[in-house]
């Protein structure tokens, strides 16, 4: 079974990333043959500085390998080190229809939060559909809220392959130079909260970031915004960010304290977001200290790095043989 996910290296990951993403990668490792890549095109659609880029990029690489990824397990590479993708999202551009991507609600979702609308970001799920289809992937683990990504993909294959491949059958997706991959629904995805209650997410300025020094990870935690309830009150849990996050963090037993808390008043919220500040570094101690080692070691990860990117150009190019071949560009 070939798995296939990405991250975008246009801001520091944060703990949604982990929750969200990061910590199903590293487990499904061992249940697969993994590629996983660092989609540094994609972040060109937000990030305009060039040596940033090549900050987060080389972060995100750290930050993967830190948290668990084995390198001799997964392929770990960067997106612009195969060069055929690009190659592949303009063919497939050229039979993705336009109401396809009208539809898409990452677009939608970002535009309204302030984004300017460029064609890079309208026609990012034509990208994402050639960085998935390239190497035959199986399956993409993916959280509920992002199927719809999945979808697209899988039209644009099908319209590809009706196209270009007179033998293809929909119905059964036999026949046709492009595999349609499944969605990996990540059940125990987590949507994870930012500092002002809205989902954890760069765009929106809200994380907590792995990696960042203990004092300034610690007055974000600090930071998080929460009710005017008086310390002596009882608190709704449920309608608490804190609390939120400290699911993520404590044991079934820490929670049912913490829950106790809540209920019976007398604690604040910043006792809350000390216990939490606690569970964080609990949770990523090993973690950060690794990141530290690695950082002082870029041989190695620029290593890892070159043989990823071999053994996922040598996929794609095989591919991108018959795609140029069926559609007569060879």
């Amino acid at each position: 079974m070939r798995i296939l996910s990405g991250v975008q290296p246009s801001g520091k990951l944060h703990v949604g990333n982990y929750f969200g993403a990061i910590r199903q990668f590293v487990d499904l490792q061992h249940k697969g043959s993994g590629l996983y890549f660092i989609a540094d095109l994609h972040a060109l659609t937000t990030v305009r500085d060039a040596a940033k880029l090549r900050e987060l990029t080389r972060d995100v690489v750290i930050t993967f390998l830190a948290l668990g990824l084995d390198p001799e397990r997964a392929t770990l590479f960067k997106q612009s080190d195969v060069p055929e993708v690009s190659e592949l999202s303009w063919i497939l551009s050229t039979v993705t229809p336009m109401g396809l991507l009208e539809r898409a609600h990452s677009f939608k979702d970002k535009v309204a939060h302030g984004i300017s609308p460029d064609h890079g970001l309208f026609a990012y799920p034509v990208l994402m559909a050639a960085d998935i289809l390239i190497y035959r992937s199986d399956v993409v683990p993916v959280g509920k809220d992002q199927k719809q990504h999945l979808e697209i993909t899988r039209d644009i294959a099908v319209k590809f392959n009706q196209t270009y491949c007179p033998g293809f059958d929909p119905s059964t997706g036999k026949g046709g130079v492009l595999k349609l991959p499944d969605a990996m629904i990540m059940e125990d995805t987590a949507i994870v909260p930012g500092i002002d209650g809205q989902k954890m997410s760069k765009s929106y300025n809200n994380t907590i970031e792995l990696f960042a020094p203990d004092k300034e990870t610690q007055k974000r935690i600090m930071s998080i915004k929460t009710d005017s309830t008086p310390v002596e009150a009882p608190k709704d849990p449920e309608k608490c960010t804190v609390y939120a996050l400290l699911k993520l963090f404590a044991t079934p037993e820490e929670l049912a304290i913490i829950r106790d808390q809540y209920l019976r008043g007398g604690v604040g919220y910043g006792d809350f977001k000390k216990q939490l500040v606690q569970l964080f570094m609990r949770q990523f101690g090993e973690a950060r200290r690794r990141q530290a080692e690695l950082m002082k070691n870029a041989d190695y990860v620029d290593e890892v790095l070159a043989r990823g990117a071999e053994r996922a150009r040598k996929i794609a190019s095989e591919l991108m043989d018959e795609v140029r071949k069926v559609t007569g560009l060879r």
